[in-house]
């Protein structure tokens, strides 16, 4: 199962933005955060890297649902919808599979990274 759904578009890539941020809205979802990738790597490492948006899409009335159920899905939300820059005037928009984010992911080369990642962050809460 793959854990995200996209496809490729031929629209520059600001208008898939427009467009992907107003599906969302048709959809019941909310943009509460929009960060800029390219801006960002520029800006912290002084790398050039292509078009690249994450926006973090918000149902309010299935994210509350969802947190009655269970108290810390909150950690799974927003969902993720990302607008890549690719060649010759295309654009992909993929967004997280909330099927396969819910399951674990059977990579052993995941697995390790995972856990660098999981004593990084035990850290920060720690340090809370």
């Amino acid at each position: 199962m793959d854990y995200y759904f996209s496809k490729v578009v031929t629209a520059s890539f600001e208008e898939v933005v427009q467009k992907t941020t107003e599906a969302l809205k048709t959809e019941g979802f909310g943009v509460i955060s929009d960060i800029d990738i390219q801006a960002k790597l520029n800006e912290k490492l002084g790398v050039n890297f292509k078009k690249y948006r994450i926006l973090g899409a918000c149902n309010p009335a299935y994210a509350y649902k969802a947190l009655q159920l269970e108290e810390k899905i909150g950690t799974m939300l927003p969902c993720n919808v990302t607008v890549i820059e690719k060649a010759d005037g295309q654009t992909e928009v993929a967004a997280v599979n909330p099927i396969a984010s819910m399951m674990a992911i059977q990579n052993q080369g995941l697995k390790s990274l995972a856990l660098e990642i999981t004593e990084k962050l035990q850290r920060v809460i720690a340090a809370l």
